[in-house]
């Protein structure tokens, strides 16, 4: 079982518009809703994927409820090759929702994303206490996403050394400080794109970022390229993987999948180009995906076998 945490998860709902026009008035010509956040992302993909995935975080409010009626519909969705378990934690608070506004002209997609509710301290007890039973069956642990109102910095870094303890590999996806704290608890991944890495390491080299990370804490650094792909620097070694062209398309839940792939990569004990080939092919087919976070499989299938993958050697 592969255990996935949102500590932010949201109602994700996608608008498609003609055309994109600031001060005008829009019709929609299709809309979506669906349960998210960036560790349910991850779980929709695993689950596709063919692994069993059990999503923890908080929830609440009519929101929140509607999130976990979505969430046990894609669960048994004929789709589904494995099952979604949801164990998320009830709060007063009203979860959150985002909205994405895809401008069918120009391909790109503008983002509004909610604040979360705020957690009470009782609330993120009965989080951790939930956590640390759910280790006890896990394979692996993601902790993705931003941190809601009211839970402290650290928050991160207390998942990872609870998962440390567990003896179970985790992969960390988020940003800011919760990143620089999290990285300093020793994850054994961390996935930032390039501007998260700049922001925590002061460069925008991203190989020198990465190698500068790794000095931090993390064991290995997955660093995020968009259209560029994927750049690893592992202890086991570093490779760019690039898709084998450039693609158009709503990029939302992209990093979520690339996520899945590492993870689904890391359980089945594939080498590290073939999780980054997978990753990369499971970002790309999501950007080109119609629905918001999830990925076009036909697309994912046909792209796996030509993503390029090249031994990354640091620069002396």
């Amino acid at each position: 079982m592969i255990l996935t945490v949102t500590l932010n998860t949201a109602l994700d709902l996608t608008y498609s518009v003609p055309e994109l026009v600031p001060h005008a008035s829009h019709r929609v010509r299709e809309m979506s809703e669906r349960p998210g956040g960036k560790g349910i992302n991850v779980a929709r993909v695993l689950s596709a994927l063919g692994h069993d995935t059990v999503v923890t975080g908080f929830v609440g409010g009519p929101t929140g409820a509607l999130l976990r009626e979505l969430l046990a519909t894609t669960s048994t969705a004929p789709r589904s090759t494995a099952p979604v378990t949801d164990a998320l934690v009830t709060v007063a608070g009203n979860t959150r929702r985002t909205i994405a506004v895809a401008d069918r002209t120009t391909g790109d997609t503008t983002q509004l994303n909610e604040p979360g509710p705020h957690i009470t301290a009782g609330e993120w007890a009965a989080l951790l206490h939930r956590y640390e039973e759910l280790l006890a069956g896990a394979d692996a642990v993601a902790l993705c996403g931003s941190l809601p109102p009211g839970i402290h910095v650290g928050a991160y870094a207390e998942l990872v050394r609870a998962a440390h303890a567990a003896k179970v590999p985790v992969l960390l996806d988020t940003s800011g400080e919760p990143l620089r704290r999290g990285i300093a608890a020793r994850p054994d991944l961390v996935k930032p794109n390039a501007e998260e890495l700049a922001l925590l390491t002061g460069s925008r080299d991203p190989a020198r970022a990465a190698r500068d990370a790794r000095r931090r804490g993390a064991h290995g650094v997955i660093a995020s390229l968009g259209p560029d792909g994927m750049l690893a620097v592992t202890p086991e070694g570093g490779w760019q993987a690039r898709p084998p062209a450039a693609v158009h398309g709503n990029p939302t839940g992209a990093g979520d999948s690339a996520v899945a792939g590492l993870l689904s990569g890391l359980v089945e004990e594939l080498s590290w180009p073939d999780r980054l080939r997978r990753a990369v092919a499971l970002s790309t087919a999501t950007v080109l995906s119609p629905t918001a976070g999830d990925f076009d499989r036909a697309a994912y299938e046909e792209l796996l076998p030509r993503v390029v993958i090249e031994e990354h050697t640091p620069a002396a």
